[in-house]
This record gives C-alpha cells, structure tokens and sequence, in this order.
C-alpha cells in the first residue's frame, strides 16, 4: 500500500506551492500572452533556453517592492519584474538576470536593481560571466529617485566588474533611458530584430525639441546600432538566435581575468598547408579581395566569429581558434574602402583589442592598411584622438601578439596594426607586402617633384620613378633586413608558422609600469 506523502496536506507547504506558482506567472497569463503574441519570450522562457537543463537557481523569488505610493500598496508582484540567479552554459558557472516586462512593464524599482546588484556581487567574488537579459520600459515612475538610485548602484557594480569578469548584454526588448547605460559598460551587447530597441530619449521627446519624425527602430532598433552607431556587436533574427549567438560567443571567452579561455582537443588532420593562400593577392594592388578569406584560411576550420560585422566594415574582427585555442583575430578589409583605418574601424578594433587583452585572449592580426582616411570630415570629428585609441590599445596589451602583412603597411598605419615597434612578439610579411611611409606614387610625386616637372615627359618621368621607389621600398625585405619583420613567409605556410607561434608565445609574461590606470585618449 502506497503511503500518502504527509506533507500534502500540511497548509504551510500548500502556501510555499501556492508562491512558487504566483512567482513563476510573474504579471499573470494575460500578460504573458500579450508577450508572445509580440513575438517575445517571457524572462524565465529565455533563461530555460540559455541555461542547461536543470542548472538555473533562482535568488530572490519572493521580493517584492517597498512603495506606497500612486497605488502601488496595492499591487505586488513576486519577483518584482526580474528573475534573477546563476546556473550552467556547458558546465560553466555564470550569473543572470532576465527582466519580466509581465510585471510592471519590466520597470526598474529599488528592489528590482537590488536583485541585480546581489548576483553582480556573487559574480565578482565568484569569478564567474554576468549575463543581462534586457526588457524594461525603464526607471519606475512612481519611485522617483529611489528608483534612479538603483540604476546607480547597477553601473558602479558593471564599472568594478569591468575587465574582472566577462559581461554581457541581451536587449530583448525595450531599453531606454538611464537603463542604456548599463549594457553600453558591458563587454558585447546583443539585440533583437523589429522587437527590441536602445536610446537614451524616445521618438515623442525627439519630435518635441528637434522637431524630427523617426520611429523606435529607426532611432535605436538593431539595425541602426549594428550598422550605423556600431552600440550593439550582434544583430539577431529573432530571440532563439540572439541566446544561441550568446552561448556561442561564450565558448570563447574565460570565467574572468585571472583564467583562460577554454580550449578545445586538437589533433593535426594532416598538413598545415594551405596552397589556395598562395593566390588569394591580386597581380594589381589595387585590387581589393576579402579579408575573411585569409583568416578563415588560417583559423581552424569553421571557428571565425565575427563581432561587429555590419559596423566599420573596413576592419574585419572576431573569435578564432587555432589549433583549438581561442584567439582574438583583428584584419583590415581591402574589400571596404580599401581596408583604410578611419574613426570608426579605430574604435571598433581598439574596444576589441582591449577586451581580448582583459581576458588573456591571444591576439592575431591580418594587415593590409593603405593609411588613414583623410578629409576634414575625419579630421573634424576627431580621427586623431581615435586613431590613438587604437594604437594605445595595442600598446597596452601584454596578451601574445602577433601580425601578419598581407600587403600594405603604409604610414602611421603600419605602426598602429600592431607593429613591431608597439610590442608585438611575432611579425609575419608575405612576398607581396609593401611597407613604406606611402604608396609608390605619392612617393615618387613629393621626391622627385623638381625632376618630374623639368622633364620633357614628365608623366613617362613620374611612372619611371615609381617603379624606382617600388623596387626599393614597396617589398617586406628592408623591415626585414632591420627585424622589423622576423620571417617573410609564403602564405600558404600561415597556418603553420602561427600554430608554432602561439604554441610558443604560451607562457608569455608582460608586466606593465605600475600605474592606477593609464588615461587612454577617448
């Protein structure tokens, strides 16, 4: 005979069922609903997805909020719109928080931003990922500056956190206002198509003082902030997408500062060569061809993952492994305005460095840099200050650097993409780079400007005195006769050479001056 479980019929265990079921409705069914009918998932569908199976423990259940005011004594929801704990992704600890737009709109209220700040806290003393899962129609109105407050004590945890442990950003749905500030400190920042959306102020607020029409996703959709502000790293069809991309990018990245990224086993399928290099260079150098031909070349088959891929699209960066180590991979792109370096390509490659080199990830990059764009549009909004960014970036990384020319390496350029002279343990040139102050023309057009003009075919003169300049300097031997480069390299030996410079450059220790922190040109 079956015994009858005795605490079924106790009443202080029917209430405890009674509140985890109150808890896991969040604003109730209607509401959620009302979410899926838009397309959405609700909090705890998106971390069933993200997490492993079994893995999620919740903290704060059964908060609720504090005001009395506007009502709200008389409304209360447990969880107060956010579920918040940690559990697995592949075995690896994180932490999250998932905000439930069900319940208040998602709306942040001080006992909201508590439960975030409590498992930011368990994350920094545990060492372990904190991932957001963003959707909140902003600071709760009926709190005033209670509710500000909170949103303050977010940003200094996401501040502290900074560089400790990898952070990042899911917008899922609404984001605006003071709560943007939040994921723009994160790491990476994720959005969803047509459903999610970041700014600072709202189409109505934009229509009152500037008097411009523009719907929410135009102002801040993931079109506009993956392709024209660059605010977001990954525009996503669709939620399932977004959290798949998320685990992804994951997989390449430590626990925190003081780890490695995992690595994956790796057994040699044969030779490292890889003979289809050999002809990726056009005759012409003018030419352009497709960066991410030559890094897919190289990488381990299948692992490139690209960031940012639809903002400056003249600088090509992303995740890598070669020979089942993680890497961070940063490639001008011929194939986009000529794969110059411009304010944007700057930034973009500059906040990439800077993460890799929080994280221990090993740095490899692709060089084939004609020099900065000019025009007083750049130089009006700043390509000097951002330039510097990245130059200041490569500076400072201590992780194991090395480059590899394509083909160009001109000017202040060559110097920024990681050269020699800024720190990099391993330079590479294939036969076809050509590093020098400037092109072979522009060269020869300031040289020899006297001879050009005084000759009775100055344009037969000028071409001569080009072929001159290219024969002496637009070749990789006189950097390598200094050691500027240590190997000029046939490209289909890439793979090779760099599997046995990593494998290398391993152990490698850098230790900066002591400092507080440097001040980097923003």
């Amino acid at each position: 005979m079956l015994q009858k479980d005795p605490s079924a019929t106790n009443p202080r265990f029917a209430e405890l069922e009674r509140k985890n079921q109150e808890a896991r409705l969040g604003g109730g069914q209607a509401r959620i609903d009302a979410q899926h009918k838009k397309g959405k998932l609700t909090a705890r569908e998106r971390l069933h997805l993200l997490l492993d199976e079994g893995s999620f423990v919740e903290i704060g259940k059964f908060v609720t909020h504090r005001t009395k005011d506007f009502g709200l004594d008389k409304e209360y929801y447990l969880g107060d719109g956010v579920v918040t704990g940690y559990g697995t992704i592949e075995g690896r600890m994180v932490y999250v928080f998932a905000q439930d737009f069900t319940v208040f709109g998602g709306a942040l209220s001080e006992t909201h931003a508590e439960k975030i700040c409590r498992i930011m806290d368990l994350a920094l003393k545990n060492g372990a990922p904190v991932i957001g899962l963003n959707d909140s129609g902003g600071a709760r109105i009926q709190e005033g500056v209670i509710s500000l407050a909170g949103y303050a004590d977010i940003f200094y945890r996401n501040t502290l956190a900074s560089g400790v442990v990898p952070q990042i950003s899911a917008i899922m749905g609404p984001c605006a206002g003071g709560a943007v500030y939040s994921p723009a400190i994160t790491d990476f920042i994720m959005m969803v198509e047509n459903t999610s959306y970041m700014f600072v102020t709202g189409p109505n607020v934009v229509r009152t003082v500037t008097h411009e029409t523009v719907t929410a996703e135009e102002l801040g959709g993931a079109g506009t902030h993956s392709s024209k502000s660059g605010v977001t790293h990954f525009s996503c069809a669709n939620e399932v997408e977004c959290i798949l991309s998320l685990k992804k990018l994951l997989s390449y990245i430590p626990q925190n500062c003081e780890e490695d990224a995992p690595g994956l086993p790796y057994q040699a399928g044969g030779s490292e060569m890889r003979p289809a290099l050999n002809t990726l260079i056009p005759e012409n150098p003018n030419q352009p061809y497709d960066m991410r031909e030559v890094i897919e070349g190289v990488v381990d088959e299948e692992t490139f993952f690209e960031v940012h891929r639809n903002f400056a699209e003249n600088i090509v960066v992303g995740f890598a492994r070669i020979g089942g180590r993680s890497i961070g991979v940063v490639g001008n792109q011929p194939a986009v305005l000529a794969g110059v370096l411009d304010i944007n390509a700057s930034t973009k490659a500059a906040r990439f460095v800077r993460f890799c080199d929080s994280f221990n990830i090993p740095l490899l990059v692709f060089e084939d840099v004609p020099g900065f764009l000019p025009g007083t549009d750049q130089e009006w909004n700043g390509i000097i200050t951002n330039g510097a960014k990245l130059l200041y970036a490569f500076c400072e990384a201590t992780v194991p650097r090395v480059t590899v020319i394509t083909r160009k390496a001109y000017g202040g350029a060559y110097d920024v993409m990681n050269s020699k002279h800024i720190g990099a343990d391993m330079n590479y040139a294939w036969p076809t780079a050509e590093i020098a102050v400037m092109g072979a023309k522009g060269a020869a057009e300031i040289i020899f400007k006297r001879e050009i003009a005084e000759a009775a075919d100055p344009e037969a003169r000028l071409q001569e005195k080009v072929e001159e300049y290219t024969r002496k300097f637009a070749n990789p031997y006189r950097a390598a006769q200094r050691g500027y480069i240590d190997e000029v390299i046939r490209p289909e030996e890439t793979r090779h050479k760099l599997l046995r410079a990593f494998a290398m450059l391993e152990n490698k220790v850098a230790v900066l001056p002591k400092k507080k922190h440097g001040n980097i040109p923003l």
